[in-house]
């Protein structure tokens, strides 16, 4: 049998592993009003840029307002009263418990303006954090109760990525290490920081869920969107690597044909992470081996081999 050959040298080889992960939003919430009551203004574009604290949406507040504004002209004439009863006090003109009941009476007052000042800012929806605003679902004029989606908030700079990991890759995981990816539709090779780490596996899959931060300052990037996760392991300085098709799959194990003396012996290999045109042996060959590339499924134990042509 001619078959072409390959000659194992030892080379330097940084081992990754390949996940798929997801793209999500750094922080994302449903806007909902905590009251119900009918839309007076809408502050906000569809689609764009909101800051924290930016109001987004009125209700119909004047009766609150009017409540606020009596409560508060109450405290003001209880105030006055007091300051008679000051005087009053001094002279012996009124008891001390009449003095004691109207501060009491100041401070229910300013209680109920806190309550109701409280209860006004609900009808006030803030942007509770910097972000890009998505489709409203509410017109003006229109009666919205707490379980109404206003629209939804996005912030998309940066970005969360999440992926899992076999749990036997625990250790080559952890926070601040550098991930590489990329998306459908680009081939651009990105770049991400890890995290944060689940502290125990999946039971079921035996996975560790994985989250990175992704910055997207042009805001290319959308939240949801496919990745294909690069997570690189350290540097192994002799690594041994064999073409793919080198490799021999039986029912039970991997075999490589090895040429000594000018015959082939069928040798069981262990594998290790393949790319795409090679894959990676961790026991079963050593440097100077000689295999064969071609014609592998024909090859039988102790069959004469001519090698001829020697790649490596």
């Amino acid at each position: 049998m001619v078959a072409e050959g390959y000659v194992v040298i030892p080379q330097p080889f940084r081992d990754e592993y390949v996940a798929s992960g997801s793209l999500i939003a750094n922080e994302e919430v449903e806007i909902h009003p905590e009251v119900s009551g009918r839309i007076t203004s809408i502050n906000f574009k569809e689609g764009a840029h909101v800051s924290k604290g930016q109001r987004l949406l009125q209700l119909y507040d004047a009766d609150i307002r009017a409540q606020v504004q009596k409560s508060k002209a109450q405290r003001e004439l209880q105030v006055k009263i007091q300051q008679r009863q000051e005087e009053l006090l001094r002279i012996g003109g009124i008891s001390k418990q009449d003095y004691e009941s109207t501060t009491t009476q100041i401070q229910s007052i300013d209680a109920d303006i806190a309550y109701e000042e409280a209860q006004l800012r609900k009808y006030t929806i803030l942007a509770p954090f910097d972000g890009t605003i998505g489709i409203r679902n509410v017109s003006m004029g229109a009666i919205v109760s707490p379980s109404t989606v206003v629209a939804t908030l996005q912030q998309t700079h940066p970005l969360k990525m999440d992926f899992n990991v076999p749990d036997q890759y625990k250790s080559a995981v952890y926070n601040g290490k550098e991930v590489m990816f990329s998306v459908s539709g680009s081939l651009d090779t990105l770049k991400g920081t890890i995290a944060a780490v689940d502290p125990s596996a999946n039971a079921a899959t035996r996975t560790i869920r994985v989250r990175a931060i992704v910055p997207n300052p042009d805001v290319k990037l959308l939240p949801g969107s496919f990745a294909h996760v690069m997570i690189p392991f350290d540097v192994t300085n002799n690594a041994i690597l064999i073409p793919s098709q080198a490799v021999i799959p039986t029912t039970r194990d991997k075999k490589v044909a090895l040429v000594r003396n000018g015959k082939a012996n069928l040798v069981t290999v262990i594998t290790g992470t393949r790319t795409n045109d090679k894959v990676q042996i961790l026991q079963g060959l050593q440097q100077g081996d000689t295999i064969i590339t071609t014609g592998i499924m024909q090859v039988k134990q102790d069959m004469d081999v001519k090698v001829s042509k020697v790649k490596g």
